[in-house]
């Protein structure tokens, strides 16, 4: 099954994405989250299915996702900064 997802960069976080069905249609995003992630800008239109590669994430979970939330959110990947500090918090458990 094919899904259409119409992808939005996020205009205060580098590296967010949403992924959402209809086009400049944010009415099913929860008002916090659009809040934190600024104004959307289009990106690009894209049909996925469950064989689509996606650069950070797998499509089945996209699809997942939009079928049940009616939106997927695209996080940033963890700095260095980041993961030294997961890794020292965790050796420290």
């Amino acid at each position: 099954m094919k899904k259409i997802c119409n992808i939005y960069k996020s205009s205060k976080e580098e590296g967010m994405y949403l992924y959402i069905e209809k086009k400049d249609d944010f009415s099913d995003i929860p008002e916090d989250l659009l809040k934190k992630f600024g104004e959307p800008a289009f990106v690009m239109k894209l049909a996925i299915d469950k064989n689509t590669k996606l650069a950070r994430v797998d499509s089945n979970h996209v699809i997942e996702m939009i079928q049940a939330n009616n939106f997927y959110l695209q996080m940033p990947p963890l700095s260095n900064s980041d993961i030294n500090w997961l890794h020292e918090k965790n050796s420290k458990m």
